[in-house]
């Protein structure tokens, strides 16, 4: 970049910043703030405090950094906000997307580190994992919200508490009012806090650690959300033609009440029995490498499998009025190389609701990925090195944001008659 280009930039961080950065209660948190978030944005592999200080030149105040990011009593919520309310109005967003992400550790000294399963080492391993709520669309995406995921082990509550866990909770400063949850209700929370600020999102979008949890999609239905939602192969449902029936009354007991005749079946099921020849081509989105069309870049493609169903289970009856399970959308990526389907979700969607569409939303997952890999590998999100709930937060927060301006930035520069990427 030219330095007249630099200095346009510089111009545009700061103005970023001091809108963001508007509910700090002191100036000097609106300095530091600004400093920290120019340090994550800043070339450098390491993005922790020390490693940035010493690239920022006279701004590189480590102990000032350090003080601001872990122990200033500022609350990442305001910022949160104003960063959301930014965010909607630059991404329109068709969805909110839940996942959560995991950060390897090699002691055990940090605030809610335990022996959990995390996608980013594909296995049980050392580590915290956050959770974050995006908002998304089909050009763009950002993290507007974000919690530590507590395990049981860390809640002295939970019959699974680990006396030496627990005995660290304040030195890391954990609150004494927060324990363990689920992830999905993680999620959950953060939707309704971020719903208070004013934003409202009609769809939310999240993979099978998610959408495998019927309580979670009660809850997105219960906030008046629809979902596309991952789920496991294994989750059993009826065909959306199968009807209860009751047995004859033999005039002894209890009259009977009605009930499927057939046992369900999984999902994975369903798809193969309706066959192949079921599955239609989709195109929804345009990849990165080279193609031969039009736009010159090759169109991400499968072939799917939409089928009405009515998921079964124990919660789903004790949710439901009446003997009849609620109909929804199974929808089955099968790839015309593949033997068997490879990927399935739900969806609450109308019926009428297109193939496309369907495919479409369900593969918008995809951008919460891009978010991680820029957040981790350029913004530093994995860089933390303090051992606190309260460090975490704010850290996470200022990466957020440092993730927000980017992305601001590119639809800035994009050209008016593509989406950007």
């Amino acid at each position: 970049m030219t330095p007249d280009e630099i200095g346009l930039v510089r111009g545009e961080l700061e103005a970023f910043a001091a809108e963001v950065f508007e509910p700090f209660a002191r100036k000097d948190q609106r300095r530091w703030g600004q400093v920290y978030l120019r340090g994550l944005l800043t070339d450098g592999q390491r993005k922790s405090v020390e490693p940035m200080a010493a690239r920022l030149g006279e701004d590189g105040n480590r102990q000032a950094l350090a003080n601001f990011i872990t122990t200033s009593p500022w609350d990442p919520a305001h910022i949160r906000a104003q960063l959301a309310w930014r965010m909607e109005a630059a991404i329109r967003p068709k969805a909110v997307v839940f996942d959560d992400t995991g950060f390897l550790k090699d002691g055990t000294a940090s605030a809610c580190v335990s022996r959990q399963y995390t996608g980013t080492a594909g296995k049980v391993t050392n580590c915290q994992v956050g959770v974050s709520l995006h908002l998304a669309s089909d050009h763009a995406s950002a993290a507007v919200n974000c919690r530590l995921f507590l395990p049981q082990t860390w809640d002295p509550a939970s019959p699974k508490a680990d006396p030496s866990k627990v005995a660290r909770r304040t030195a890391c400063g954990i609150p004494d009012d927060v324990g363990h949850v689920e992830k999905w209700q993680l999620a959950l929370d953060m939707l309704d806090e971020t719903r208070s600020w004013g934003l409202d999102v009609p769809l939310a979008i999240a993979d099978a650690g998610y959408g495998d949890a019927a309580a979670f999609r009660h809850g997105l239905q219960a906030r008046g959300l629809n979902y596309v939602v991952g789920i496991s192969t294994t989750m059993s449902a009826q065909p959306a033609h199968a009807v209860p029936v009751c047995e004859p009354y033999s005039g002894n007991g209890r009259p009977p009440v009605p009930k499927y005749p057939d046992p369900p079946r999984s999902v994975k099921e369903l798809v193969i029995a309706a066959g192949r020849k079921a599955a239609r081509p989709v195109q929804w989105r345009e990849g990165s490498r080279p193609g031969t069309g039009r736009s010159g870049v090759k169109r991400m493609y499968s072939r799917f499998v939409a089928l009405r169903i009515r998921p079964a289970g124990r919660e789903i009856r004790q949710a439901t009025d009446g003997p009849e399970l609620p109909e929804c959308w199974l929808l089955a990526e099968w790839p015309a190389a593949e033997a068997e389907p490879v990927q399935f979700w739900l969806s609450d969607l109308p019926a009428d609701t297109p193939l496309t569409t369907l495919v479409r939303l369900a593969k918008l997952r995809w951008r919460i990925e891009h978010d991680y890999r820029e957040m981790k590998q350029a913004l530093g999100l994995a860089h933390f090195e303090g051992r606190t709930w309260g460090g975490w937060h704010h850290h996470a927060t200022l990466v957020t944001a440092a993730h927000a301006f980017c992305t601001l930035q590119r639809l800035a520069r994009a050209p008016k008659d593509a989406a950007p990427a």
